[in-house]
């Protein structure tokens, strides 16, 4: 029997939008420096010095399910984002093991070839033994460091047991470092604000290391800084760096400003370095982006299409239109904010209540500490009340959805949405934002961006409005839905022009380069006044 006309045209709509889907991951592609090209400039600007990248989360863990072992890809868009580095580069990739199946697949070294089925790079695993250490360190991490720089009004803890399992711990990985380095020149990418103290451990055992570390988080002004306990510890670990990375500017002037007010240093601002008891460390910003040619062809494919269907399916999404959030379930990324506004527009537009939908996945983070237990009651009370007021039978008017997702799992939602509300309270970046546009390969999608991430400062044409706002915020969701095709086409085809032109490979290119650049490899160091 012929299949129905409705349905022929159907299918020849969705295969034109696939064609036109994969002429802009084309020209998308033209535009981006490749893994291939990453390979190259590593072997132009490092020759055989070997890269290792450190962190404390490992960018894919292993776990028993059901009999059997499985790998799973970590959460979050960094990990997403340097392992794309990792496989082009053919790192060592030092980090905190976390699955309860990572040491029956490790050898006598605790390393494994990732990712797995490919072998592209080696994972060297770390386990924090002592209980108490490790619940230590990630208490100094997450309850004192991390509040104290996002400034969203969230007291810092100082506890004098954690920061001595947090300087514990950073020794920890300096031997893990050393020993992946071997008696060879290294390049060591150290990762975030964990991993402070790492440098000045390495600086003194192995001065032949080049350290590099990148700050993902804000750096607070001078003000909010100095009222850590261990603000010196801190600052000399970071100085012992040869370059240290933010993602904006603002936050690498910050640091310049906080060294100037708390140590005695020569602070160099036109070549924007600090010389230190002979050590010169250069800040730079890096501006992160994701893997954007992975994004979007995994976007164009026909089984993301299948999957974007079955979404709406299994969430009876009919034809709304979808508001979309993706976020850790943290007290910085505003989600109760986001939440109210859209009870205010849904109040001020009762048309669009049976109309719109908002999908938040929330995936729970740090549920040990109590400001997170907060932010978890906060945002399940609101999305409550959310469908008891405008959902019917079965149809919700919020999905709240907590399962960690793989990171690919999340690409059909982004396909999905018709609007991106990103609220972050104070945000490094916020690669989530820049997903979403690499996701949207039919230039059809709305971004709304709070202008605390640092993401707010390439990404101009999405709708930037304050979520401490409620009353704005409502309107710029209102705006969002009601934008005419032709603006929404024109501002996301801007948005993926700035996205498509600076993606994870050139990143680590720039950073690359810089390292070279400023004479920062073995051998090629220029020496500096001890002070």
């Amino acid at each position: 029997m012929p299949a129905p006309r409705g349905r022929i045209h159907e299918k020849l709509v969705r295969a034109a939008g696939r064609a036109a889907a994969k002429e802009t991951h084309r020209r998308d592609l033209a535009r981006q420096t490749t893994p291939e090209q990453l390979g190259r400039s590593v072997r132009e600007y490092l020759g055989a010095t070997r890269i290792i990248i450190a962190s404390k989360s490992e960018p894919y863990q292993h776990v028993r399910r059901n009999g059997t072992i499985e790998s799973l890809r970590s959460p979050g868009g960094l990990a997403s984002a340097l392992d794309s580095v990792a496989r082009a580069t053919g790192a060592v990739w030092v980090a905190q093991a976390s699955g309860d199946a990572d040491r029956e697949v490790v050898d006598d070294h605790g390393r494994v070839k990732m990712p797995p089925g490919q072998e592209r790079y080696t994972l060297q695993r770390l386990w924090i033994e002592d209980e108490e250490r490790a619940e230590g360190f990630n208490r100094f991490a997450n309850g004192c460091l991390w509040p104290l720089c996002h400034v969203v009004y969230v007291r810092p803890i100082f506890v004098a047991s954690q920061w001595r399992a947090y300087q514990e711990v950073n020794r920890q990985f300096a031997e893990s470092i050393i020993e992946a380095a071997g008696d060879e020149p290294a390049l060591v990418l150290l990762q975030d604000y964990h991993l402070a103290l790492v440098a000045s451990e390495l600086r003194e055992r192995r001065p032949d290391l080049t350290t590099v570390l990148f700050w993902h988080i804000p750096w607070p002004n001078p003000e909010v800084f100095r009222i850590l306990p261990w603000k010196r510890e801190i600052l000399e670990g970071l100085l012992a760096c040869d370059l240290l990375g933010f993602h904006i500017r603002f936050h690498g002037m910050n640091f310049i400003d906080t060294v100037s007010q708390e140590l005695e240093a020569l602070v160099d601002r036109e070549r924007i370095a600090v010389r230190r008891a002979g050590q010169r460390t250069y800040v730079r910003d890096y501006p992160i982006s994701p893997d954007v040619a992975e994004i979007s062809l995994t976007a164009a494919t026909s089984s993301t299409e299948i999957a974007v269907r079955r979404i709406r399916e299994r969430l009876g999404l009919g034809n709304a239109r979808v508001i979309l959030g993706v976020d850790r379930l943290d007290y910085t990324k505003g989600i109760p904010e986001r939440l109210d506004a859209y009870e205010r527009m849904l109040d001020a537009h009762p048309e669009l209540r049976d109309k719109v939908v908002m999908v938040l996945v929330a995936v729970p983070s740090r549920v040990d500490l109590p400001e997170y237990q907060a932010v978890g009651r906060a945002v399940a009370e609101r999305v409550e009340r959310l469908n008891q007021r405008f959902g019917s039978g079965d149809r919700r008017s919020v999905h709240l959805i907590t399962e960690n997702l793989d990171f690919k799992d999340l690409i059909p939602y982004y396909v999905l949405a018709d609007v991106m509300a990103v609220t972050s309270l104070h945000d490094g970046m916020n690669l989530v934002s820049k997903e979403y546009v690499a996701a949207k390969v039919n230039e059809d999608g709305v971004l709304i961006l709070s202008p605390y991430t640092g993401a707010s400062r390439e990404l101009e044409h999405a709708i930037q409005v304050s979520p401490y706002d409620t009353e704005l915020l409502a309107i710029a969701l209102y705006r969002a839905l009601a934008m005419p095709p032709e603006e929404r086409t024109r501002r996301m085809r801007t948005l993926r022009d700035v996205v498509a032109s600076q993606n994870i490979y050139d990143w680590a290119r720039r950073l690359l380069r810089d390292v070279r650049r400023l004479h920062l490899l073995p051998g090629t160091r220029r020496p500096t006044v001890r002070r």
